[in-house]
C-alpha cells in the first residue's frame, strides 16, 4: 500500500497548534543590517555549541543570509510584538525603526531582547521550499526578560504554572 503524502494544508495546521519562541535572525550584508523573523530557531547540540534555523528560498533576507559567515538568533521579549510584524514584513526598511547596535565582534544584534546568541554559519541545508542553517555558536547573553510565544497566528505570553 503507497502512503499519500500529506497535504500542505494539513501540515501547516498541526505547526500552528504547536507554540514557538519568536526570535528576528540578524546578520549584516557589507554594512547593510539585515533581518527576518524566525519560529524555526532550535538547539541542535550543546557539545560543541549549535542551533540551528530554517529560511524559506523566496525571503528577501536568503540572498545576503547566503552569503553570510556570521548570525545572531535575537530571541525576543514578550513586549517585542512589533519587532516580530516589522520583520516579518516584506518590502520595507526592517532596520529604521530598530533599536540595534554593531557589536565590536561586528555582529548586527537587537537591543531589548530577552537573549541572543551569535556564531559562524556551519553549513545550509537545502530542505525543500526553505534551507536549515547551522551555526556554531561563540558568544551568548541571557537578557532576563519574558519570551515572546507565537502559536496559531497569535502572539501569548507565558504564565508561570506549577505542578
Amino acid at each position: 500500500m503507497t502512503q499519500t503524502p500529506l497535504a500542505r494544508e494539513e501540515f501547516t495546521a498541526v505547526f500552528r497548534q504547536h507554540p514557538a519562541g519568536v526570535a528576528v535572525v540578524t546578520l549584516l550584508d557589507g554594512d547593510r543590517p539585515v533581518g527576518f523573523t524566525a519560529t524555526s530557531v532550535i538547539s541542535v547540540s550543546a557539545e560543541p555549541p549549535i542551533f540551528a534555523f530554517s529560511i524559506n528560498n523566496t525571503s528577501s533576507s536568503w540572498p545576503a543570509l547566503e552569503r553570510a559567515e556570521r548570525v545572531t538568533a535575537n530571541l525576543l521579549a514578550d513586549d517585542q510584538r512589533a519587532v516580530s510584524t516589522t520583520f516579518a514584513t516584506s518590502g520595507i526598511d526592517r532596520f529604521a525603526e530598530a533599536e540595534w547596535e554593531q557589536l565590536p565582534s561586528g555582529d548586527a544584534v537587537l537591543t531589548g531582547v530577552a537573549g541572543r546568541i551569535s556564531g559562524r554559519v556551519l553549513q545550509r541545508v537545502p530542505a525543500g521550499s526553505s534551507h536549515l542553517v547551522l551555526v556554531e555558536a561563540d558568544a551568548a547573553e541571557v537578557g532576563g526578560r519574558e519570551p515572546l510565544v507565537y502559536r496559531n497566528r497569535v502572539y501569548h505570553q507565558l504564565l508561570e504554572y506549577e505542578i
